[in-house]
Formats: structure tokens, C-alpha cells, sequence
């Protein structure tokens, strides 16, 4: 019985080599083989449906993106050539000649240097306060516990709704009895304060864990220290975006300073470029591509630099938890 039992033994272990075997051992074969199976961000299965659809993305986006660039490339291009060059038929892309003085004459034939001063002195002032306000103000309406708090947040919010066209005379009205019309002051007074900068930074202050706050009041800082030291430094993404935004908003304004600046001195950019249109036919457009052109150039610059920051920032500022 013994013998039949090594032999019954023998038999079953040889039958075995030859099973296929389960999906489970060849994961981990594959797995020692050191061939790991392609995934995905999302940690599902790279199969080749998912793969095609990938590839279909890649191409709309970049269909997407050559859409978006055109427009740029071409005032860039055109910046260089000559007047009667920029819109001829057909559209020549490349310019004949490289006219590099028409970078020269927008400086010397224009205030494109006060203009500029006046528009980074808007910008950087209107930014600094509207950070400085929106992410106080998002503190109290996030942490601050208070009768009626949701409904003056989404009352204050919505007045992102309302557009500004429907209460600038109004508004002008109010300034110019403040004596501050035809001021640099007006700009600033005017974008101090915004109700999209108290929401972006409210829903990202609502993914900072409550405990880092209270366990702040038992260690004895007060609300104002819990946002300057805990809340502000946490959301430097937030930060960064609503930066961004604001910047960009207010170095492209130009209705705001049409209203308001009368005086050439205090011209922004926008406004002073809008001088050299007299007509449509009596226009240097390979002038005006060129001071368009150096307008850009801090835009692009401040966002290529915080990119990774506003990204990060809009992404997270919509999750709760």
C-alpha cells in the first residue's frame, strides 16, 4: 500500500507540471519576469481601444492648440514685415523683408514707456489687493461660524453674474463725486475687491483639514494668525492662480481705463495702442502688431513661470475633504 501510495504521489506531482497554470501564477510570473502590464494614469489596463482613444485626444488637442497659436504666430510674424505687406492677398506668412525698425519706431514714436509703467503699477497694486482681500475674506466665510453666512456668500458670489456694463454709469457717477475720475486711483478702487477670488480661495481653504485650525486656538493664535500663519501658506497654489488671473485681467483691461483715465499721461497699454487705429485705412498695423507683440511678452512670461502652480491650484480649489 505504501509503494501505491508514492506511485499515486509521483503521478499527481507529474501531472501537475504539465497543468496550465491559474491566472493568478502567471501575474506573478509575469511580475518576476520583470515585464510589468502596461496601465494607464489611472492605474486601469492600457488596452488597445484605450490606446486608440488616447491617441484620438493627443491629435484634438493638438488640432486644438495649433488653432489657438495661429492667431499669435501671425501678429508675431507680421510685426516684422511692412505696412502694405500685412494684409496681402494671398497672406504671405513669412515677410519678404525683416523691417526690425518697427520695434524701434513703436518706442520712439509713441509713450509705449508710460504706458507700460502705468500698466504694471495697476497691475501689481490691483493684484496685491485682491489677493489680500479675497483670501481674507474666503477665511471668515470658510473657518468664521456666524448667523447668515451662506446666504451673504452666495448673495456676494453671485454678483459675478451680474454683468459690469449694467451699473458702470452708476459707478462712474460715484467716483467722479469722490474726485477720483480721471486718477489711477479709479482703476484701483474699482478691482480692489472681487467676489471670484473670495470663491476660489473659500474652496480651497475647505480642503485644509479643520484640526490644523483648532489645534491652533489651543496653542493660543488668534483667527487673524491661524490665516496669515497656517492658511496662507498652505495655498500657494490658490494663491498663485488667483495671482495669475487677476494680473492677466488687469494688464488686457481696457474698457475700465477707456472710462476713466482721459488724461494721455495716465493711458494704460491697451489704451494707448488703441491710438495708432485712426481707420482702417490709415493705420500702421505692422506698427501696432509690434507694440501688441511687446504687450504680450509679460503675460506669457508670468504665466510659463507659474503654470505648474495654476494648474495645481484651479484643480484642487473645486475638492472638498
Amino acid at each position: 500500500m505504501a509503494e501505491q501510495q508514492l506511485e499515486k504521489d509521483a503521478a499527481d506531482r507529474l501531472v501537475s507540471d504539465f497543468t496550465p497554470p491559474t491566472a493568478a501564477v502567471r501575474s506573478l510570473r509575469k511580475l518576476a519576469d520583470g515585464k510589468p502590464v502596461k496601465r494607464d494614469a489611472d492605474g486601469e489596463k492600457l488596452t488597445p481601444g484605450r490606446r486608440i482613444a488616447r491617441i484620438l485626444m493627443y491629435i484634438a488637442l493638438v488640432i486644438f492648440a495649433i488653432g489657438l497659436l495661429t492667431p499669435f504666430v501671425w501678429m508675431v510674424l507680421s510685426s516684422f514685415k511692412s505696412s502694405n505687406e500685412v494684409f496681402s492677398v494671398p497672406i504671405k506668412w513669412l515677410p519678404e523683408t525683416w523691417v526690425w525698425q518697427n520695434y524701434v519706431d513703436i518706442w520712439t514714436q509713441s509713450n509705449m514707456l508710460v504706458w507700460i509703467r502705468n500698466t504694471l503699477f495697476l497691475a501689481v497694486v490691483v493684484t496685491f489687493l485682491q489677493v489680500l482681500t479675497g483670501s481674507f475674506a474666503a477665511y471668515g466665510f470658510a473657518r468664521m461660524r456666524f448667523r447668515g453666512r451662506d446666504v451673504l456668500f452666495l448673495l456676494y458670489v453671485g454678483t459675478i453674474a451680474v454683468p459690469w456694463q449694467s451699473y458702470m454709469i452708476p459707478q462712474f457717477i460715484m467716483l467722479s463725486n469722490f474726485k477720483v475720475s480721471n486718477t489711477l486711483w479709479s482703476i484701483i478702487l474699482l478691482q480692489a475687491f472681487g467676489a471670484f477670488g473670495v470663491f476660489l480661495m473659500k474652496q480651497f481653504y475647505e480642503t485644509i483639514p479643520e484640526e490644523l485650525s483648532e489645534a491652533a486656538r489651543l496653542d493660543g493664535l488668534s483667527e487673524y494668525a491661524i490665516w496669515r500663519r497656517i492658511m496662507l501658506p498652505l495655498s500657494v497654489p490658490a494663491l498663485a492662480s488667483l495671482t495669475l488671473l487677476t494680473f492677466v485681467n488687469t494688464w488686457n483691461d481696457y474698457l475700465g481705463p477707456l472710462i476713466y483715465l482721459r488724461n494721455p499721461d495716465l493711458w494704460t497699454i491697451q489704451l494707448g495702442l488703441k491710438g495708432f487705429v485712426s481707420n482702417l485705412f490709415d493705420t500702421n498695423y505692422a506698427l501696432l502688431f509690434a507694440g501688441l507683440t511687446i504687450s504680450v511678452i509679460p503675460i506669457a512670461v508670468i504665466f510659463l513661470l507659474g503654470q505648474k502652480y495654476f494648474v495645481e491650484g484651479i484643480a484642487t480649489s473645486g475638492l472638498k475633504g
